[in-house]
């Protein structure tokens, strides 16, 4: 059985779970879930972000079964934001610019189906602005030569499984650890 993460979160110590009261959730799946992380915990307005397996069939999945590739599960940061402090845009931009959302079942050297481009939506505004900045980015990125999109952006999200403590903020604990994390250079700005 997958323990899940401590209490508190090692950069900022605010709860990686409870009730979040006043605030959002979505997950973002972009990759190894540490450089991720890392790419959300610094963003003003985040409350707190966990990494965690989200989007397959197994009830309580490990990272070994994880990377297996047998359980179907990705890779994802869950990121607990205030909107009043930071408007979901901005959220979608750190996403779409830090990661390479044309690449399928892997992101650069991190092969295999827990490593593909999702976003994992909570809410029904949520959906509608992550399907209306893909398609904007997707234009961007084809001017650019890039091919299709392929990130999967899902309403209701499906169950989110916190990782090990180990894989919480990781690169905050082993600030020399791999982050095979890196964006096109396509801008999502106009």
């Amino acid at each position: 059985m997958n323990p899940g993460p401590g209490l508190a979160h090692h950069v900022h110590g605010r709860p990686l779970r409870g009730r979040f009261d006043g605030l959002e959730t979505v997950e973002f799946g972009m990759g190894c879930f540490w450089g991720a992380e890392r790419r959300f915990w610094q963003v003003p307005g985040v409350h707190t972000t966990a990494a965690g397996y989200a989007g397959g069939g197994a009830p309580d999945p490990t990272y070994e079964q994880v990377c297996s590739g047998r359980t179907g599960h990705a890779e994802v940061v869950r990121v607990v934001y205030d909107p009043a402090q930071v408007d979901f845009a901005t959220l979608l931009k750190v996403f779409w610019e830090s990661h390479d959302p044309t690449q399928g079942m892997r992101q650069g050297n991190d092969i295999g189906s827990q490593y593909r481009s999702v976003i994992h939506c909570h809410t029904i505004a949520q959906h509608r602005a992550a399907l209306a900045s893909r398609d904007a980015y997707a234009r961007r990125l084809q001017a650019a030569g890039y091919p299709p999109v392929t990130t999967e952006i899902v309403h209701p999200a499906p169950q989110f499984h916190y990782a090990e403590d180990y894989h919480q903020q990781y690169l905050a604990k082993n600030p020399g650890g791999y982050c095979g994390l890196g964006g096109t250079g396509v801008s999502c700005s106009a």
